[in-house]
């Protein structure tokens, strides 16, 4: 018998790409699950193969009614909804505070409406901002760099505030450069990985933003959704604090380039187009804080993650 056993969960955002593998994880830990997603990110495709075994609520965060009917008896809630993009953020930074800000407040409103005592969210590594320090260690942050980085920050601010408040509690974390199968390669605010795999397996260029050197410390989805798993369950020196999740490792976008190239099978050179306002140079996260508090402990490889995802998307353009 597990922790998660007959017991009732939210996870919001669940129809996305991290939010659906957590709902795999949940089910089959044993949970009674209840997904809330609005589709416009999230697909509920991702959970086709689930969607008989699901309570499947297709609503906005930004409706605190809908938000107060998702969380109605829940035990533990995945607070995983969100706008996400630094470049969307900044083109359209009015809708990236609505949703990660406001959305948010009404979650968390809700569980506290609802009695739910343990909430798990996704907060972000752009918290760290211009912080040029290498490793990021969780209290030594900077000023965030973009709307999206500002919210995720006011998002931690917020679950701090009702911790005080209302005596409830909240794991925040910090997720470092999620990949994996699912992650969505269409549009203008694809992620790198993805990205990079459909222009490959398309015989077209990837395109690297600024000169290539800057690195990122990448986290396979699955590492993520154990550490949620961990959050929900951990025990109370663990609560009300924000942690790195990540795989350890930094690589540079160019290498990361090199290296899609290469699982694909193609003779292809990146092309270099101009910097992205609001990215950060580098990304490598110290994860002791998790390790020791949480017992997080990175199990997927960079490599053998990105072979996977390889995987994925060649079903996805073959």
């Amino acid at each position: 018998m597990t922790f998660y056993s007959d017991k009732s969960v939210l996870v919001t955002g669940g129809a996305g790409f991290i939010g659906s593998h957590l709902v795999d994880g949940l089910l089959e830990a044993g949970a009674r699950v209840r997904v809330m997603d609005n589709l416009a990110t999230g697909r509920k495709a991702n959970l086709a193969h689930c969607l008989d075994r699901i309570e499947f609520l297709e609503a906005d965060i930004r409706d605190f009614a809908a938000c107060t009917r998702a969380a109605a008896g829940a035990e533990v809630v995945f607070h995983q909804a969100a706008l996400g993009s630094v470049p969307r953020s900044m083109e359209h930074p009015e809708l990236s505070v609505d949703v990660n800000v406001r959305g948010t407040l009404n979650i968390f409103t809700a569980c506290r409406d609802a009695g739910v005592k343990r909430v798990v969210y996704a907060s972000s590594s752009s918290v760290y901002g211009d912080s040029e320090r290498l490793p990021k260690v969780e209290g030594e942050e900077g000023t965030p760099l973009s709307p999206y980085a500002w919210s995720k920050k006011a998002n931690e601010d917020m679950a701090s505030l009702f911790h005080r408040c209302y005596g409830m509690d909240f794991i925040g974390l910090r997720y470092f450069n999620v990949f994996g199968p699912r992650q969505d390669p269409e549009g203008a605010y694809a992620a790198v990985i993805p990205r990079f795999f459909k222009a490959c397996l398309m015989n077209e260029s990837p395109v690297i933003y600024g000169d290539g050197e800057q690195s990122r410390d990448f986290t396979f989805v699955g590492d993520v959704v154990a550490a949620n798993m961990a959050a929900g369950r951990a025990g109370e020196p663990a609560w009300n604090r924000p942690y790195n999740i990540a795989g350890g490792r930094r690589v540079t976008v160019l290498d990361l380039a090199k290296a899609v190239v290469t699982l694909t099978g193609r003779s292809l050179k990146p092309t270099f187009a101009p910097p992205r306002p609001g990215d950060v140079k580098h990304s490598l996260a110290d994860i002791s804080a998790a390790r020791e508090l949480l017992v997080f402990n990175p199990s997927v490889s960079f490599d053998e993650g990105l072979s996977l995802s390889a995987n994925h998307y060649r079903a996805l353009f073959s």
